[in-house]
């Protein structure tokens, strides 16, 4: 099986591959200070409970952009799973031409994004990734990266206000009654909810503008479904989206 790690700001999450077939998918929480050791005795966790061996895995790809956990993931896969993975970096083929000013400073996981999204369902396309920050990255019909946009993610700003605003409190990320708050926690949840929605939908047309009115909408991220109910320009929910091109440029590069 190939293990596939995608190492992100929040979270790393993982994902077992029989082929093509997907198997047991994980998410943790980033913590930038955890020794292999504790990531190691986590990841052998999991594999206990989903019954899986850790000679199991014969194959590792992993992305990241945390530069600190890099080494960090590289050390535990040759100590707990004694495997040296594929990391996704300068030289790795990925079938993904980079069409921007600095082509050095694209995260990995969109590239890797890019290349999942163009082979599984075509372009052009952009893909919308609800992660740490909400990025946009526009795929050419040839499966060129292009470019993006950036925005905060749904989860700073709902942190933001929460620190800088004294009566403001913590509030969880769901629908709230109506798009009007008839209370504090209410009127935060629409903002954060519904503007992010008109923030997507926004985004989405001037993109479409650019690529064409054929551009299909990818949704990807932890919060990808939750976006996706609240309108119809998201038309392919792939929360696991990364996951699977890290699987299709481990094949690229076997």
């Amino acid at each position: 099986m190939l293990l596939a790690i995608d190492i992100g700001n929040t979270n790393i999450t993982l994902g077992l591959y029989d082929g093509a077939t997907p198997g047991p998918r994980w998410r943790l929480s980033t913590v930038h200070e955890r020794m292999p050791d504790e990531y190691g005795l986590q990841l052998i966790g999991l594999f206990d409970r989903a019954g899986i061996r850790a000679d199991d895995v014969a194959a590792i790809a992993l992305a990241s952009v945390v530069p600190p956990l890099t080494g960090t993931w590289v050390e535990l896969c040759k100590t707990y799973l004694n495997r040296e993975p594929l990391v996704v970096d300068t030289g790795v083929k990925t079938g993904v031409r980079i069409l921007i000013d600095e082509p050095r400073q694209v995260g990995a996981d969109r590239i890797v994004d890019v290349a999942a999204a163009h082979k599984l369902y075509g372009g052009p396309a952009c893909i919308v990734d609800f992660g740490t920050a909400t990025t946009f990255d526009a795929v050419s019909g040839d499966g060129d990266y292009l470019g993006g946009a950036i925005a905060p993610g749904i989860g700073i700003a709902a942190d933001a206000l929460f620190r800088r605003a004294a009566k403001l409190p913590r509030v969880d990320l769901v629908r709230p009654p109506s798009a009007i708050g008839k209370n504090t926690v209410h009127a935060m949840q629409s903002g954060l909810l519904f503007g992010y929605v008109g923030l997507v939908e926004g985004m989405v047309a001037r993109f479409r503008a650019e690529l064409g009115a054929q551009m299909k909408v990818i949704g990807t991220g932890g919060l990808a479904e939750l976006i996706a109910r609240e309108t119809d320009v998201i038309q392919i929910i792939a929360p696991w989206l990364t996951l699977d091109g890290l699987r299709l440029i481990y094949e690229m590069n076997t």
